[in-house]
């Protein structure tokens, strides 16, 4: 990670940190989370407002092991021989066509994300959408409790490359996507994604989104550009912030084409940096976000 990264990590964390003591996740209006975990406001703008939302507790580590391509005296010289700092998130966007949730957590006894909504006076009913980056377990974990949909009211969004390739995989490995699918069917909505990241689109999302095909971590995973807001919800585009944000050809075990992860983490790492924009991650470490229009002072 280079020193102005770093630098933002660092900047942002404190931030976040100082909201969630105060409980003031949502400009003074948020209450804190039953965890005491406060959802994080990303991004404000006329009629729209961003926030992360925790679904873990507590900090989290991603084991060094987790990623074979990264040298041991790189691990060395970043300290992070005891874990890498992560978190596993999704956020909510605010808008004027409603409430937009970007993934749903694990769900279960693990996750926090209902906890977060509550924090801002919404129940899962009050979802009215919902976008999908991927079909791991922990982006999807959250739209089910048991064999019942928890979003009753959310019409569902998802990337037809991901479905079609998670449909033509094994009964045993896609079961989870299959009944959780199945549970929306009457409110599922396939998303065709344009390939050139901000090359415009002729699929814009409720709320004005837009979503870029961003394979690699898994066929089908797509980001999220809210231009409005000028952010761009990535994902899985890293899971090791502190290795992956100066280093993008290095993996984690969890992605499904590396060589294909690589090439995309570059582009999309290249996109926000160019363009100064707020990159918002499902495994950024707290607070989930990194402002690359923000240039901390040396």
């Amino acid at each position: 990670m280079n020193i102005k990264d770093m630098k933002r990590l660092m900047t942002m964390t404190a931030l976040a940190l100082a909201l969630a003591a105060c409980g003031d996740g949502k400009g003074g209006n948020a209450a804190p989370a039953a965890d005491g975990e406060a959802p994080v406001l990303v991004k404000a703008a006329e009629g729209l407002e961003v926030y992360w939302l925790k679904d873990n507790e507590g900090g989290r580590l991603m084991p060094a092991s987790l990623f074979p391509d990264a040298p041991e005296a790189l691990i060395d010289s970043l300290g992070v021989q005891d874990g890498i700092p992560s978190s596993t998130g999704a956020f909510l966007a605010r808008t004027a066509d409603g409430d937009i949730l970007f993934d749903t957590g694990n769900g279960g006894p693990e996750g926090h994300l209902t906890d977060r909504l509550d924090s801002l006076g919404l129940a899962p009913a009050d979802i009215d959408y919902i976008y999908i980056t991927h079909f791991h377990g922990d982006h999807i974990g959250g739209m089910m409790e048991g064999d019942s949909a928890v979003f009753t009211n959310a019409q569902v969004y998802v990337p037809k490359a991901e479905y079609d390739a998670w449909m033509a995989m094994p009964a045993d490995r896609k079961s989870q996507v299959v009944r959780t699918m199945d549970a929306y069917r009457d409110r599922l909505h396939m998303v065709d994604p344009r390939q050139e990241l901000l090359a415009g689109s002729d699929v814009v999302l409720p709320g004005g989104v837009v979503p870029y095909h961003a394979p690699g971590h898994t066929p089908g995973h797509t980001v999220y550009y809210l231009g409005q807001a000028g952010l761009m919800i990535v994902g899985d585009l890293m899971h090791g912030a502190a290795l992956q944000l100066e280093h993008p050809e290095i993996n984690a075990n969890f992605d499904m084409d590396g060589a294909v992860a690589a090439a995309t983490r570059a582009k999309v790492l290249d996109c926000v940096r160019t363009n100064g924009l707020v990159m918002a991650g499902m495994h950024l470490p707290a607070p989930g976000y990194i402002d690359f229009a923000a240039e901390p002072a040396d």
